[in-house]
């Protein structure tokens, strides 16, 4: 790779160099699943305000990405990042009562024993959407936990699509052809949760 890009060439066509990213946004990448730079080896270097810089160990010499304070993205464009084979949990209340925090506070408890990483979090009032990742087998067991108390509907084999600094045309080439189980949308960024 030439330094950072802005999506994974073998998920994402026509990837591009990014030649700067800011501290933040790199740790924001980092945080959605990019696997740019890890957030502790950014701290310390934001700290001290020690630019980092990203070369391909084939071409050292050329531009590559430079890792600084500054703007979040030069060129400013859509970052991609994708994370397959997930679960979509949506848990509900028995007596459809609210999810509250003590409701809450027990489902992340559970998330916390069978070691789940959630990628997505969607709260309503009677309801509490995630999205998981199941690194250790662990999702029987915690679906047995929580349909106990819960009313549970898994989805496995899902998708989770973010984009930074999100376009009309880059959420179109994400959706185009998919089915879209949950979208949740902020000024920066998108995530898509998609069947496959």
């Amino acid at each position: 790779m030439p330094g950072v890009l802005n999506g994974d060439p073998r998920v994402f066509d026509n990837t591009v160099l990014l030649e700067q990213i800011s501290y933040r946004e790199a740790i924001e990448l980092a945080f959605y699943g990019a696997s740019v730079i890890h957030p502790k080896t950014l701290q310390p270097l934001q700290g001290k305000q020690i630019e980092l810089r990203v070369n391909s160990f084939l071409d050292p010499q050329s531009q590559g990405t430079v890792i600084k304070e500054g703007d979040a993205v030069k060129p400013m464009t859509p970052c991609y990042i994708v994370r397959k084979n997930l679960v979509f949990l949506e848990i509900s209340a028995r007596d459809f009562s609210f999810i509250g925090e003590h409701n809450i506070s027990d489902i992340f408890h559970q998330l916390s024993e069978s070691k789940m990483q959630v990628g997505l979090l969607q709260n309503s009032a009677i309801s509490l959407t995630i999205c998981v990742e199941d690194k250790y087998d662990k999702l029987s067991e915690l679906l047995d936990d929580l349909e106990a108390r819960y009313i549970v509907n898994a989805v496995s084999d899902v998708s989770l699509y973010t984009i930074r600094h999100h376009s009309d045309n880059a959420i179109e080439s994400i959706e185009n052809g998919k089915e879209v189980l949950l979208r949740q949308r902020t000024q920066e960024t998108l995530q898509l949760v998609v069947k496959g």
